[in-house]
């Protein structure tokens, strides 16, 4: 696995501390091609793995995204950055069923961690890429953020940031490009994994379709082993299919 990297390459996970995030870490570990991954997260998470080296980020705080960002240099150029944190619900943030159910709030919320903050670590990291060898920077998008994909409606602000999300990895994917030869910027929608995050919403799905953590990254990581940068900009799901914006 991820054998297209160099060796003894560097990356760095934000939002280490959730289900995917905790399992992105391990896997890149153990994959023998990395010799260094960060674990950022709000409260640093500790790992048995010397190779995991944690610490924190909160992406909602400009000056925290640049601070763990200058931390994270001093391990030299980065070869794999993936932002895994997200929201979906908590207490009284609950995912829209109706458009009388719609708070400013809410919205606000959502868009601050789904879309917001990772454009701020995309701001600060994607520079820390490396030039010379092939580079991935992928965000956690999903499926139902695809506009030719909602069939469904429902959904509001998730839907939205997570189609906003894919604008941001679009747009930033040409930028990159042109100073990044090697590099790729994507979106990845993991399926639906069995973590706190779609717990209330996963009792229909059949089992065969919902993923532990370490089953989803291990898919994650396939995908990404495969990219290239003629996929820069994508937003490709588990199995390596494209979605549509």
């Amino acid at each position: 696995m991820l054998s297209s990297f160099r060796a003894d390459a560097v990356a760095a996970v934000i939002g280490a501390s959730g289900g995917i995030g905790n399992a992105l870490c391990q896997a890149i570990a153990t994959s023998g091609r990395f010799s260094t991954v960060h674990a950022l997260s709000r409260s640093a998470t500790g790992f048995d793995d010397e190779r995991i080296v944690a610490g924190t980020i909160d992406t909602s705080d400009e000056a925290s995204v640049a601070a763990a960002a200058e931390k994270v240099s001093a391990s030299g150029p980065l070869d794999l950055v993936i932002v895994a944190s997200g929201i979906l619900h908590r207490d009284s943030l609950q995912p829209e069923r109706a458009l009388r159910q719609i708070d400013t709030g809410n919205m606000a919320e959502v868009f601050l961690v789904n879309t917001i903050g990772p454009t701020l670590v995309a701001k600060h990291f994607l520079p820390l890429m490396n030039r010379d060898d092939k580079s991935v920077f992928g965000a956690i998008s999903a499926r139902v953020g695809s506009i030719e994909d909602n069939r469904k409606g429902g959904w509001v602000s998730y839907r939205s940031s997570k189609a906003a999300l894919n604008m941001v990895i679009k747009t930033l994917s040409i930028e990159h490009s042109r100073r990044f030869k090697k590099g790729v910027v994507a979106g990845l929608h993991p399926g639906t994994v069995a973590t706190g995050l779609s717990e209330p919403f996963s009792s229909r799905v059949p089992q065969e379709n919902l993923f532990d953590p370490a089953l989803s990254a291990s898919h994650l990581l396939t995908v990404v082993d495969g990219l290239t940068p003629e996929d820069t900009g994508g937003l490709f799901a588990w199995d390596g299919s494209r979605i549509p914006y």
